[in-house]
């Protein structure tokens, strides 16, 4: 047994177990240390990163509900509002890579649910280890049966994502997964207690020992590889999901909603009892009294700590009045789910001196009638978490590694060599053709969805049951690049920014709102730290030049293994909103004949791309510039272009450059091209933000012309598509077929054994 004090046994640290002392005014028992352990966590405290995190724009006049409950609401027009999170299950996805997924989707279902919104969409962003490693590849096939398994069952479309590989998430693979839910703006409803004699009624699952300490023992702590087995025997920590238990409490929480039975809600997720308690009674300034007794549980033997900090999933906590009681258990019956009176809402009362309200205790009891076992302020435990302003401190060889211009690498010798160096891009699993996972999602559900996963953004009907008449629709991107934030976090994360931006806008949509993911390394670190601090300073300039509000996000620390962290890996997820889905939207497939042209003017910087880093090796140098107004005017033209019906055809210049875009245009379609570049070869490979290529028969070039020119913006005609093959003049030529396949077969035979 160890001989260490309880409180470093849970994570805290010696300074916060004194702070506790004097927040309670005598010791804490091992109750109440358990329960402060899992809220003064990194993952449910961000003690680590709220300095940081103030520094983001989150309103708007269309703002409905900002960062710090349980997901952030815009509102879109005709009543109707958007409901919107993203969180990170990446240590629990590497020890249970199934469950870990699985239950990331059902928490973050929950996040959108609680706010009074049908979930509509489901997205991810995956990245894993180089698949010629075997763990990598289980933890990859696991993780994405998982999110397929529960967003499936529950039916809730996977409807956009990404999948990504590199050797720096063998061992600590990120799951990020987002959602979005609509709701008449009537029903927002938040996760707040109020009304003293009202009751906490937990809805659904019963509580088991899956998922104790899941939110310290995982998700903030360093997840370390060893040779004895401890991987397996942290997979209590890992929570186990039911989506058809889920989707039985959906259907019930949004009737209690419509009905006006609750007075709030909120989803059991992080800290499961300990949090929802806590945090609906600290918005609320009430106090509130849990019975551990009334608990309903799945396991025998129970210790108060387990029940209290238990991350068993499908439960949420709904506040009734009294009157209200018999009706909510009639509509949980109705559903077949389970409902337990297990607290009551209290008056703090005041200081009977100063006259001033009290803070809300928080007790929780062994029986209505039975001794309290523990007594804290909700605050405490909610808000009142340490605020940590860790040390900062940029690489020691920052200068010298951005001194190291990748635009000065060698340019390939020849065109073999081009056209060589252009089939590795496309054939690299984390370019090519991600059907292999998003193929296993079922995007249809629902039938909103009108333009599937494969392009730019997805765009969905705004439309669910009880939902007023809308001929709105939405476009979502998920997007991130380590790459570009491994060289200059600032500037990597403003680009992230902006590519997402651009993706919505080639869909015809204007950009409404962003939640990001922020995964990062160990805090301790103070290059980690700077880092963040960094990506944060990048995502604030970027999102304030874009008048697009931060509504939410999610802060991941801790991704490292033996000491080593992740690259920093911010992840963004934009909604925007297209007035009229009148017009389809263009897709990335163009038709014969079509003219082709490149709009944002020509850019050959080479920092940060695939090329430079999966081909050359070369991580050094700059990262291109990014022009927020100049990218702000293109991203305002091709919205317009997109719903004009003007273009057939529109992709945006990223992963890969512009070689890989022209590419994926001909293998989408099925037919070839012939262009011819401005900036050669450069230009063929270079990432630098602010392009996109479009495609127009040949009576409309004219008319697209005419409006680049109008929003001063620059372009050039490249060529026409037509032929079998892809041919760039004095570059490469190269058989559509050969190109098509290679792109085809990336990702499966990379998930494919090496043969013995």
């Amino acid at each position: 047994m160890s001989q260490e004090p309880l409180h470093i046994q849970l994570g805290l640290t010696d300074d916060e177990a004194d702070e506790i002392e004097k927040i309670l005014g005598r010791k804490p028992n091992p109750l109440e240390l358990s329960m402060y352990s899992v809220m003064w966590s990194e993952h449910c405290s961000y003690k680590s990163s709220r300095i940081h995190l103030k520094r983001l724009p989150t309103t708007a006049p269309h703002v409905l509900v900002g960062p710090g409950e349980n997901a952030g609401v815009i509102d879109v027009g005709d009543s109707i509002a958007v409901a919107m999170r993203i969180e990170s299950h990446n240590h629990p996805s590497a020890i249970e890579p199934y469950q870990g997924a699985a239950t990331g989707i059902g928490g973050i279902l929950r996040d959108i649910f609680t706010m009074g919104a049908r979930p509509i969409a489901l997205g991810d962003s995956l990245w894993f280890g180089e698949l010629c490693d075997a763990k990598s590849r289980w933890i990859a096939e696991g993780v994405v049966s998982g999110v397929s398994g529960y967003g499936n069952s529950v039916g809730v479309p996977t409807v956009t994502g990404e999948i990504t590989f590199d050797e720096c998430y063998s061992a600590n693979p990120l799951v990020n997964v987002f959602c979005l839910g609509v709701l008449p703006k009537s029903r927002l409803v938040l996760g707040q207690a109020s009304g003293p004699g009202n009751l906490a009624v937990l809805l659904g699952s019963s509580t088991g020992r899956d998922g104790i300490g899941g939110v310290s023992v995982l998700a903030s702590a360093p997840l370390d590889e060893d040779e004895a087995g401890e991987s397996a025997s942290k997979r209590p920590s890992v929570q186990v999901g039911d989506p058809f238990e889920e989707k039985r409490l959906i259907e019930a929480c949004l009737e209690l909603l419509d009905a006006g039975l609750v007075v709030g809600i909120q989803d059991l997720g992080g800290a499961g009892l300990t949090c929802a308690t806590s945090e609906t009674a600290a918005r609320g300034g009430v106090g509130m009294d849990v019975d551990v007794r009334s608990v309903p549980r799945r396991e025998k033997a129970m210790e108060p700590f387990e029940v209290m900090t238990s991350e068993s999933q499908e439960r949420m906590l709904a506040i009734v009045t009294p009157d209200n009681l018999a009706r909510l258990q009639e509509v949980c019956n109705k559903w077949e789910i389970n409902s337990a009176v297990v607290g009551k809402v209290v008056d703090p009362g005041s200081d009977p001196i100063s006259g001033e309200p009290r803070a809300g205790v928080l007790r929780i009891l062994d029986g209505w009638d039975g001794p309290v076992l523990a007594e804290v302020p909700a605050k405490s435990l909610a808000d009142d978490a340490p605020l940590y302003d860790r040390p900062m401190s940029p690489p020691s060889d920052l200068a010298q590694r951005r001194a190291e211009s990748a635009d000065e690498l060698s340019a390939p010798s020849g065109l073999a060599d081009i056209e060589a160096e252009l089939m590795k891009l496309v054939s690299d699993p984390s370019v090519g053709d991600a059907a292999w996972a998003y193929s296993q999602y079922d995007h249809q559900l629902f039938l909103n969805t009108v333009v599937a996963p494969g392009g730019d953004a997805t765009v969905l009907k705004l439309k669910a049951p009880g939902l007023p008449s809308s001929t709105k629709g939405l476009s979502l991107s998920v997007d991130g690049n380590p790459r570009w934030c491994s060289i200059d976090p600032r500037l990597g994360t403003a680009l992230v920014v902006a590519e997402s931006v651009l993706n919505v806008a080639c869909s015809g949509a204007t950009p409404k709102a962003l939640v990001n993911c922020l995964n990062f390394g160990n805090p301790t670190n103070p290059e980690v730290m700077w880092q963040l601090s960094e990506s944060i300073d990048g995502m604030a300039w970027a999102c304030e030049g874009f008048a697009l509000p931060v509504i939410g996000g999610n802060v991941s620390l801790y991704n490292e293994s033996n000491g080593v962290s992740i690259h920093p890996t911010p992840v963004v997820a934009v909604a925007g909103v297209i007035e009229d889905l009148s017009v389809k939207p263009p897709s990335i497939s163009w038709q014969e004949g079509d003219e082709i042209f490149v709009l944002g003017g020509v850019r050959c910087e080479l920092g940060g791309s695939r090329w430079a880093v999966g081909i050359r090796e070369h991580r050094g140098g700059t990262l291109p510039e990014l022009d927020l107004a100049a990218h702000g005017r293109l991203a305002e033209l091709v919205a317009g272009l997109a719903n004009s019906g003007l273009l057939s055809a529109i992709h945006d210049v990223s992963d890969g450059g512009l070689g890989v875009a022209l590419a994926e245009m001909a293998i989408a379609s099925g037919i070839g091209a012939s262009v011819k570049l401005e900036g050669g070869w450069k230009e063929l490979f270079s990432e630098a933000p602010s392009r996109v290529v479009c495609a127009v028969s040949p009576a409309k070039a004219t008319e697209l012309a005419s409006a680049c020119d109008a929003a001063g913006v620059p372009y050039y005609r490249a060529g026409s598509a037509g032929g079998d093959r892809v041919d760039i003049e004095d570059l490469a030529s190269l058989s559509l077929q050969a190109v098509s396949d290679a792109w085809h077969r990336a990702l499966p035979e990379a998930l494919e054994p090496p043969s013995s």
